[in-house]
């Protein structure tokens, strides 16, 4: 890709080649304008944007899609909007244009809610923008057609204007709320307030954990795709260990699917084999596959409306647990199962991490295992070690979804039916801990499924996969290729 002719008013440096002629691209074309349907969810986000005026009277709150990160020179990363943007207007992968600004300007009813976006490039020479062929980031040549400001407007249900208007419309003296970090301009134009731009995040992460009806369904849809994976990453494991870096072609199996399925991945997949299962968040995945070894899959599709799964299967790369495999494998399973009944309306959050963590507790115990010597009781915190982690969190729009909310609404809340967590204990062993038998070190076992509470329990997601030591084996003989 040739992204060396981008500067107005300048050559190609590295040839000498003149600019193309003035004129030449501002003729000559046909009417492609289109009229398009509302983009699925729009009238959900409607409803969720009328929850931030109630919140808010009186009050300016802007909301940014964030911009284009560089990752290297004049390379940029895919765009992903920030997710709270994306609940609120319902945006799709791709329809997402960076340096998008939701403005809700207060009005004596409520507010008039305004997109300020990017329209489509303009071809009119009179528009005096080369943009079009010119702007490697943004120009329509370089990559694809944007809606223009009517489509937008017609799929998403909320006015739109041209993004350059933004600062004009910040610019008036008016009490405003800002979600930071995502856009320097509008991060300049509003001074921060310290209690203001805590409680907007705050708000914005707390309407996202009870889950609408179109958000349990993209949620479903994520996690259908998911589990596609895993299957497909079960029928290529022998191909995995003829590669170099067998993790890499289980990594690149996944994310075939999370690409053909929907926008990419909800986060980098782990794909840890051996004692690399260890490290919580493998995703080096620069290692061999092995027979005898376990691989640890922890992968989340991101659906194209950004709602993405997160499953993990910890698998025999021979498709049988060794007898110390399985005895690990057996008390995770057990610990999990703890944990998924303990989900249900009105109970603790808390309580299906410590339903699960008593289970390993005791297990660990009976094993006769002493991380500290004999110093301390016996329970959870002395076994952390071989845990590390919590047993699940919220999911959604991210995977460790409305990480912003207030303690009281969510880690010392109660569960309510439409909240989506994961279940996901886990054991790790690292390779060079004294404190536990020679035979259990470089083990790394988690169980990882997706559950939506309901109003009598909780509905697994992920069902698609077995979970227990027999089911995997029998389903890696029937799949693995």
């Amino acid at each position: 890709m040739d992204r060396r002719d981008q500067s107005p008013g300048t050559g190609d440096r590295a040839t000498g080649r003149p600019t193309a002629p003035e004129g030449l691209f501002g003729h000559g074309w046909a009417a492609t304008d289109t009229a398009p349907r509302p983009v699925p969810g729009a009238a959900w986000a409607a409803k969720r944007r009328a929850a931030v005026s109630a919140r808010f009277p009186g009050e300016r709150v802007v909301v940014p899609s964030g911009g284009l990160k560089v990752r290297s020179n004049d390379f940029d990363y895919a765009f992903r909007p920030h997710s709270a943007f994306v609940h609120l207007t319902a945006e799709q992968g791709t329809g997402a244009v960076p340096d998008s600004v939701l403005v809700f300007e207060p009005t004596g009813a409520g507010h008039e809610v305004t997109l300020f976006v990017r329209p489509r490039s303009p071809r009119d020479p009179g528009a005096g923008s080369t943009e079009l062929h010119r702007d490697p980031r943004h120009g329509e040549f370089w990559v694809g057609r944007r809606r223009t400001l009517a489509e937008t407007a017609d799929a998403l249900g909320i006015a739109t204007d041209h993004r350059d208007r933004v600062e004009a419309a910040l610019g008036t003296r008016v009490p405003t709320r800002v979600v930071r970090g995502q856009d320097p301009l509008v991060d300049s134009l509003v001074p921060p307030s310290a209690a203001a731009d805590e409680e907007l995040p705050a708000f914005l992460s707390e309407l996202r954990l009870v889950k609408d009806a179109w958000e349990i369904e993209q949620l479903d849809s994520a996690v259908r795709h998911t589990v596609a994976g895993f299957h497909d990453v079960a029928g290529e494991l022998s191909h995995a260990m003829r590669a170099r870096r067998g993790e890499r072609w289980i990594e690149g199996t996944f994310n075939r699917r999370a690409r053909l399925e929907g926008h990419g991945l909800g986060f980098e997949t782990i794909a840890a084999a051996g004692a690399h299962a260890c490290a919580l968040h493998w995703t080096r995945n620069d290692g061999p596959v092995r027979d005898g070894d376990l691989l640890l899959l922890d992968a989340g599709v991101e659906a194209d409306s950004f709602y993405t799964g997160d499953v993990t299967r910890t698998l025999p790369v021979g498709g049988r647990f060794s007898d110390v495999q399985r005895r690990v494998y057996d008390l995770v399973f057990a610990a999990q199962s703890a944990g998924i009944a303990a989900l249900r309306p009105g109970a603790p959050y808390g309580a299906f991490h410590d339903a699960a963590t008593r289970v390993i507790t005791e297990g660990l115990d009976a094993w006769g295992l002493r991380p500290d010597g004999r110093h301390l009781p016996h329970g959870p915190a002395l076994y952390r070690r071989y845990t590390v982690c919590g047993t699940g969190h919220m999911l959604g729009l991210d995977c460790h979804d409305c990480a912003a909310a207030r303690d009281e609404t969510y880690a010392d809340g109660v569960l309510e039916a439409g909240h989506v967590l994961t279940v996901e204990p886990g054991l790790y062993f690292q390779p060079d801990d004294l404190t536990v038998p020679e035979e259990l070190r470089g083990i790394g076992v988690r169980i990882e499924d997706d559950f939506v509470v309901t109003a009598d329990g909780a509905r697994c997601l992920s069902s698609g996969l077995p979970r227990d030591a027999d089911g995997i084996e029998a389903w890696m003989s029937a799949t693995r290729g």
